[in-house]
């Protein structure tokens, strides 16, 4: 039984020991002393603490869109005459199209025929300053 029991002791102990711990700065210190402490020290550590924003958009010097590699119009003889349906969606930096969604719709046989196709396409990414980069995309289909 002790045998089953010895690898989870550690786990159970070790939290307990380190709470146990006191340092010698903390020693004789309030709670509300050690918490204004840690905010101000926080604080003051943010202030000069420079943070690239990754989300920041990039400057593109040379751009380069998308290039039609595979495209097959899909088949609308399931849309009524006059209808149209508009796609939007993503061409990944991989060429594949990601998230089609129907912005303009003529009827579920008519979108579902166009997002399998959509789905198909592929295309050559687009590129800013030589590296290959997400774009949307919006098609319309017309039955006319």
């Amino acid at each position: 039984m002790l045998r089953n029991l010895w690898p989870t002791l550690p786990i159970v102990f070790l939290p307990l020991l380190a709470l146990a711990v006191d340092t010698p700065e903390q020693h004789g210190r309030s709670l509300e002393q050690r918490e204004h402490h840690l905010s101000t020290t926080l604080t003051r550590a943010s202030e000069y603490i420079d943070v690239p924003h990754i989300s920041a958009a990039r400057a593109c010097e040379e751009v380069h869109p998308p290039e039609e590699l595979t495209t097959p119009d899909p088949m609308t003889s399931g849309l009524t005459h006059g209808k149209r349906v508009k796609v939007s969606f993503i061409i990944g930096t991989d060429g594949r199209v990601h998230s089609p969604l129907i912005l303009e719709s003529a009827g579920i046989t008519g979108d579902r025929r166009v997002l399998q196709t959509v789905r198909t396409w592929r295309y050559r990414p687009a590129t800013c300053n030589g590296v290959p980069t997400e774009i949307e995309g919006k098609v319309e289909f017309s039955s006319r």
